[in-house]
């Protein structure tokens, strides 16, 4: 399907949205009209919501200057998963909530490798210019060698001369959500349930200049 024919199903699922219309069933709507496989599918489910949803987490959405001098709680392998699929070139999607997200859900069967490595410098890089007071990262437990990975953390942490810390846990949300500083995340539950957000994954990425996969609908 033409970029095009994209755009056009993207308007329309936006449009049902934007009249409280399920966003499942209107999903399966749009999909369906415009013969989408499950990838195009997948990507409008990551990419497109109604207009009074990205104008609350726009609100939200602060910038990386921002971060000077305030907590902030890094939402581990959200931010590791955008940045390393950039660095891969694999396909991201801009948000129309001005979100960069990765759709290849790869979370699940996470696996460290030297991309991560390259990722976390480049987020030390950054947290190194900003200066967050202090910076907690959150990796999720069940994820193989999450241990190991938080370790990692701990040692660049401590290596920059950076205060903050790296631990896995079971559900990170459960810090995450509620957090009384800034979070970094694309994930849509949390960042509606957060009152500062920071696009640290995206914003790295376009700064780095490993943007050219991001897909933007609108």
């Amino acid at each position: 399907m033409k970029h095009l024919e994209i755009k056009k199903a993207a308007k329309d699922f936006q449009y049902l949205l934007d009249r409280g219309y399920p966003r499942k069933a209107s999903l399966e709507l749009i999909g369906n009209r415009y013969q989408l496989d499950s990838s195009q599918r997948h990507l409008l489910h990551r990419g497109i919501f109604s207009k009074k949803d990205s104008k609350s987490r726009l609100k939200k959405k602060i910038l990386l200057k921002a971060l000077k001098g305030n907590s902030l709680a890094v939402d581990g392998y959200n931010v590791l998963i955008t940045i390393e699929a950039g660095i891969s070139k694999r396909p991201l999607i801009l948000g129309n909530d001005g979100f960069v997200r990765d759709i290849s859900g790869l979370s699940k069967n996470y696996k460290k490798s030297k991309t991560t490595i390259k990722a976390l410098k480049l987020i030390f890089k950054i947290l190194n210019k900003v200066k967050p007071s202090y910076t907690l990262f959150l990796f999720d437990s069940p994820i193989s060698r999450s241990g190991e990975l938080a370790s990692d953390v701990r040692g660049f942490l401590k290596k920059e001369g950076l205060s903050g810390d790296a631990i896995a846990i079971k559900v990170p949300e459960d810090i995450l959500i509620g957090f009384p500083g800034i979070v970094a995340t694309s994930d849509t539950a949390i960042i509606d349930r957060s009152r500062k957000v920071v696009d640290l994954a995206g914003d790295i990425l376009k700064i780095e200049r490993f943007s050219k996969s991001i897909i933007k609908l609108k």
